[in-house]
């Protein structure tokens, strides 16, 4: 068995030991998002957030699509069935810190507003921040 496809328990929980890629793991949650809304949402230089999104995907919870000019992150669960639940506890755990949670409206916020930043403007949405800018506003 080659080693580059075994789970690695110690990346794994060296990814999920830092704020910034908890952060980066609560804003995706099953959502597809650009790099650029990470930069934008944190206040942190893209090649602050590439850098911690490149050790969130050596450890094998998140993988990468190219668009163009821009890079989408996705969560997947890790290989290994015991790391994959615990990663669902703690990304079920993380909906619920304070901070994360307004991260996660920060992102809508900017997501759906009627002007974009220029750094943005081109930039596709997050599906599910999508799904909410164009629901008809009930009473």
């Amino acid at each position: 068995m080659s080693k580059k496809t075994d789970f690695n328990a110690e990346k794994f929980f060296l990814a999920l030991s830092d704020r910034t890629r908890l952060r980066l793991l609560n804003l995706m949650q099953d959502d597809e998002v650009c790099v650029c809304f990470f930069t934008e949402v944190l206040q942190s230089p893209q090649p602050t957030i590439s850098r911690h999104l490149a050790y969130l995907r050596q450890a094998g919870v998140v993988n990468a699509r190219r668009e163009g000019k821009w890079m989408h992150y996705r969560i997947v669960d890790p290989p290994d069935a015991r790391a994959a639940q615990v990663f669902r506890e703690i990304r079920a755990w993380l909906s619920e810190d304070p901070e994360l949670r307004r991260d996660r409206e920060r992102l809508a916020r900017v997501c759906c507003a009627p002007k974009l930043p220029l750094a943005l403007r081109d930039a596709p949405r997050p599906l599910s921040l999508v799904s909410i800018e164009k629901r008809p506003a009930t009473s």
